[in-house]
């Protein structure tokens, strides 16, 4: 296992544990996070503060019992992808979603420079919608 594969998968860990911090920690100051377009949280927030606000801070007001779970886990040494699945209530509707996701994620030496999400937003705004 590489250094990264390491970083990447301590970074979910700290996820399903309910540490944001540990989550971010990943990131480096300049590493560029992207929301897919068409998803509640879409853009591009670059370093570890502007994520923590735009995304982590908003996922845990706005959903009850949100969770990335991660499956698989593909080593490409500079570049790790993960295939897992989203799960959570939106507060506002009270209603549950489950839908798959695939993340890529760039690092060198085990600190993320850039993140990108890929997901079905359709199933993730049905939750959204009364």
């Amino acid at each position: 296992m590489s250094d990264n594969l390491d970083a990447v998968r301590a970074s979910y860990a700290a996820s399903a544990a309910g540490d944001v911090n540990g989550i971010v920690s990943l990131l480096g100051p300049q590493a560029r996070w992207t929301e897919m377009a068409g998803f509640p949280y879409a853009g591009t927030y670059v370093g570890p503060r502007q994520v923590l606000s735009e995304v982590f801070a908003k996922l845990g007001s706005e959903w009850e019992g949100y969770q990335a779970e991660p499956e698989e886990f593909v080593d490409g040494g500079d570049v790790v992808v993960v295939i897992g699945h989203y799960s959570g209530t939106y507060r506002a509707t009270g209603k549950s979603m489950k839908v798959r996701f695939t993340h890529v994620w760039h690092l060198e030496d085990g600190v993320a420079t850039r993140f990108e999400q890929f997901t079905d937003t359709a199933l993730v705004r049905e939750a959204l919608v009364p």
